[in-house]
C-alpha cells in the first residue's frame, strides 16, 4: 500500500489472533502496522510480531525491491512490534537501529546480541534521510518508558507508535471509533497524563497523515481523532449516558438492573447500554463506562463480599483511572445484603466520583418497596 510515493506501508493482518494481550477479544483480528521510507537514505519504522514476520518480510521486500534498508527506527519494543527486529538485524547487518536511550537498555530483555549498530536518540534529534527527515519525540510511558514517535517534516506524517491505534483490519474497513475507544482505554487508559504531554507536543507540528502501529492510516479530519484523544486522556466524559452494568446469579439481579435501565429511558434518559458481566466483553463495558458519564453498578453478594465478575469490573476501572463521574449502587443478598458496602470502598479510592446517596438493597426478587427504592436512585442519578 503506497501512501505516498516515497512512504510506503508494509505491515502485517493477524487474523488468526483471538485474544490481543492475552486478555481482549479481536473478532476482526488485528494489525501490526510497519511502514518504508524510501529516499536517498531508506528507514523501516518497526518491525512486527514473530507470528507475522514472513508476511511482513514479503511486504517489505516487494517494497525495497533492490533496496537495503539504512535504518530500522523501533518507536516501541513490546513483542507485537518488536518480534521481528533481530531477523531483520541478521538479514541486514550494516542496517542501524534507531532508538531511545531506555529502548537501547532493554533490548537485552528481548533479544540475544543483535549485529547492528545502536544510534541513540533523545527529545528533538533528527534524522535526514535525503528529502525526508525524521524528527524524533519522547513519549515515556504511551504506554511503556521507552516510546518515541517521529515526525516526517516533509510529509507531515507523524509515526505515533501505539497512539491513535485500533483493534482491527488496516483497511478502514470498521468504524474507527467504537475499536480505538476500547483500544485505548483497555491499552493506554491509565497513562492520561503522559498522553496529555504527547498531545501537547503534537499541538506544535503541522501533522497531516498520522501512522499508528495498529488500525488504519489516519489522513482526513484529522481534529476529530485528536479530540477524542483529548477527553479521553482527561477522563471527561464524551457525552451523557448511563451504563448499568451488572453481575447475577440466577437472575433476579440482572432483571432488576434491566428494570432500572428502562426506568431511565423512561425519565428521558437517551443513552442507556446495559451490560451482563459475566457474558459480555469486559473491555467493552470498561470502554462505554468511560465514554458516558454516569455508572450503575448491580451485584448479587458472594461470600460476605460481592460477585467475582463485578470485583474484576472494579479492578478494571481502578486500573485504568475511572474518575469524574457519577455512580449509584444496587445490591441483592438473599440474608446479609453486603455488595454495596464492598463496591463503595472500591470508588473511595477514586478520583471524584460521586456515588449517590440513594442506593437499592434487594432481599432475593424486586419487592414495591424495591421499586420506589429504584425510582429515588434515578431520581438522584438524572438530578444535574
Amino acid at each position: 500500500m503506497h501512501m505516498s510515493n516515497s512512504i510506503r506501508y508494509v505491515g502485517a493482518m493477524d487474523h488468526e489472533i483471538d485474544l490481543f494481550e492475552g486478555q481482549y477479544a479481536v473478532p476482526q483480528g488485528v494489525s501490526y502496522n510497519s511502514y518504508l521510507i524510501l529516499d536517498e537514505k531508506v528507514a523501516v519504522m518497526d518491525t512486527v510480531d514473530a507470528a507475522k514476520t514472513g508476511d511482513w518480510l514479503e511486504n517489505l521486500n516487494r517494497e525495497l525491491g533492490d533496496r537495503i534498508p539504512d535504518y530500522l527506527v523501533i518507536s516501541h519494543l513490546e513483542p507485537d512490534h518488536s518480534g521481528s527486529i533481530k531477523i531483520l538485524a541478521e538479514k541486514y547487518p550494516d542496517m542501524t537501529l534507531v532508538m531511545t536511550d531506555r529502548a537501547k537498555a532493554m533490548l537485552p530483555q528481548f533479544f540475544d546480541h543483535i549485529p547492528s549498530v545502536i544510534q541513540t536518540v533523545k527529545e528533538g534529534d533528527t534524522l535526514s534521510l535525503g528529502s525526508h527527515t525524521l524528527h524524533f519525540v519522547l513519549a515515556p510511558m504511551v504506554h511503556w518508558p521507552e516510546v518515541m514517535v517521529s515526525y516526517e517534516e516533509s510529509e507531515k506524517a507523524l509515526f505515533s507508535a501505539d497512539a491513535f491505534g485500533t483493534f482491527g483490519p488496516v483497511d478502514g474497513s470498521q468504524e474507527w471509533l467504537p475499536e480505538a475507544r476500547r483500544y485505548f482505554i483497555n491499552i493506554v487508559g491509565k497513562y492520561g497524563a503522559q498522553v496529555q504531554a504527547l498531545l501537547k507536543k503534537a499541538a506544535g507540528l503541522d501533522i497531516r497523515m498520522i501512522c499508528p502501529l495498529h488500525g488504519p492510516v489516519l489522513k482526513d479530519n484529522l481534529g476529530f481523532y485528536l479530540d477524542k484523544y483529548q477527553a479521553w486522556s482527561s477522563y471527561a466524559p464524551e457525552e451523557k449516558g448511563v451504563v448499568v452494568a451488572y453481575a447475577t446469579f440466577h437472575g433476579n439481579t440482572g432483571k432488576a438492573a434491566r428494570q432500572v435501565a428502562q426506568m431511565l429511558k423512561d425519565a428521558g434518559e437517551e443513552n442507556v447500554v446495559v451490560y451482563d458481566l459475566a457474558r459480555d466483553d469486559m473491555a467493552a463495558a470498561l470502554a462505554d463506562a468511560f465514554r458516558y458519564d454516569r455508572l450503575v453498578l448491580a451485584s448479587t453478594t458472594y461470600d460476605g463480599n460481592f460477585h467475582l465478575k463485578m470485583e474484576d469490573f472494579l479492578l478494571h476501572l481502578k486500573a485504568k483511572s475511572y474518575q469524574k463521574r457519577k455512580v449509584a449502587l444496587i445490591e441483592n443478598g438473599s440474608w446479609a445484603p453486603q455488595a454495596i458496602k464492598r463496591m463503595r470502598a472500591y470508588f473511595e479510592g477514586m478520583a471524584n466520583i460521586q456515588v449517590c446517596e440513594k442506593s437499592v438493597t434487594i432481599k432475593t426478587t424486586v419487592k414495591p418497596e424495591t421499586v420506589d427504592a429504584m425510582k429515588e436512585m434515578v431520581s438522584e442519578l438524572m438530578a444535574e
